[in-house]
């Protein structure tokens, strides 16, 4: 039968703008459909408004899925360093903020113009506005192409790659369609749960965090054997920055996390040695050596223990110091999808080909990006499966 395109791509983020671009350089016929109003809002959103497009240090290591190693194909197929190379092409400057972490120097904009300008070269068709109901085999026969249905007339394809993202951040269209097509298609899917996301708690610490909203710290939180040294931010709705966001995606209700306000630094000997140096300074004081004071008089109320260093025992100053090193609390949940940066778990990888992004068993049909059970740190890495997902179905679709 004769196509109207040879491929459809359903969802415009990064990861379908780069499978558009690298289909329509094979000089395939590539259409892209989004319900958005405007283009990869997700893109011009991030990073503050400056896209932490990439990380230096990615590598498999540095994502969640039930197959760990089933990125690393797609990840040697177009690594960072090629997307980096794509940028420097575009004379695009950027800057390395830390740990590997790459930012635009000017804004978010810049990486979604790259991208236009990319799809143009490689005349790829962009519609916005597309709201679609169904995705089905046409003719209900295998290996014969793909009608995709919605708010216009039919539009018959060769290949179709569901590029819809996950469900994070709903106010932006993010919906659960690309989960839909999956199991409609016999593919299985990973249960979801909100990703990169802050952490609540109960009346008692949310009293605490609301008194404490605004103050951050370097720390150390782990969760059973995971654990990150990054910002922590305590806010009016519990606690947040780099350090919860990560250690949220290892994290299952009911689990405690330990959070070391001072990594690095024994705090119970420190303690006990400022007593003997100096035994009428004030216990808060002494923790102010090394947090916000509003943190240490906090922690000292908590401890009762707000008089002079001596006029408590080793034991007790052991304690203390242990509270800090050791921080022990039980999180009530997430904030949920509505401020997740990502979602955890979606297709399940053992339905799709590594090298390919294909479903194993239905030909034509290609899954890429967040919608698939494969989910990055806290840093660029999310964008780099995108780009590198999203390249290698290029590549086939």
């Amino acid at each position: 039968m004769t196509f109207d395109f040879d491929v459809v791509i359903i969802g415009a983020g990064a990861a379908g703008l780069m499978c558009a671009i690298e289909a329509g350089k094979r000089g395939r016929r590539v259409l892209v459909l989004d319900h958005a109003k405007k283009l990869a809002e997700k893109i011009r959103i991030s990073g503050g408004g400056r896209c932490n497009f990439t990380n230096l240090h990615t590598d498999a290591e540095m994502f969640l899925s039930q197959n760990r190693h089933f990125c690393k194909s797609a990840l040697k197929q177009y690594s960072q360093h090629d997307f980096i190379n794509l940028l420097s092409s575009h004379k695009i400057a950027f800057h390395e903020k830390k740990l590997g972490q790459l930012f635009c120097d000017g804004s978010s904009q810049d990486i979604i113009t790259m991208l236009q300008t990319e799809c143009a070269a490689a005349h790829v068709s962009i519609r916005l506005e597309q709201h679609i109901d169904d995705i089905s085999r046409h003719d209900n026969c295998h290996n014969s192409g793909f009608v995709v249905q919605g708010n216009f007339p039919p539009i018959h394809a060769e290949s179709v790659v569901i590029a819809t993202g996950g469900l994070s951040i709903p106010k932006i269209g993010a919906s659960g369609f690309g989960y839909k097509i999956a199991e409609k298609f016999g593919l299985s899917l990973v249960d979801t749960q909100p990703g990169l996301v802050p952490l609540t708690f109960d009346a008692d610490m949310l009293t605490r965090c609301k008194g404490l909203s605004g103050l951050s710290v370097e720390a150390r939180v782990l969760c059973q054997r995971t654990g990150f040294a990054e910002g922590l931010l305590f806010t009016h709705r519990g606690l947040s920055g780099p350090s919860i966001l990560q250690i949220s995606s290892y994290w299952d209700a009911g689990l405690p996390i330990t959070v070391d306000l001072v990594p690095g630094t024994d705090m119970a000997a420190f303690l006990k040695a400022s007593k003997r140096q100096t035994p009428k300074q004030d216990v808060r004081t002494c923790l102010g050596t090394y947090l916000p004071k509003r943190l240490a008089a906090d922690i000292c109320e908590q401890a009762g223990m707000a008089s002079s260093l001596t006029a408590h025992n080793d034991n007790s100053l052991h304690q203390l110091g242990t509270a800090v090193n050791s921080w022990q609390l039980v999180p009530a949940g997430t904030e949920g999808y509505r401020t997740a940066e990502v979602t955890i778990g979606g297709v399940d990888t053992a339905g799709l080909s590594s090298t390919t992004m294909q479903a194993q068993n239905v030909p034509g049909l290609f899954f890429i990006g967040e919608v698939v059970d494969v989910t990055g740190h806290l840093g660029g890495f999310n964008f780099q499966w995108a780009w590198s997902s999203g390249y290698v179905a290029g590549q086939f679709a």
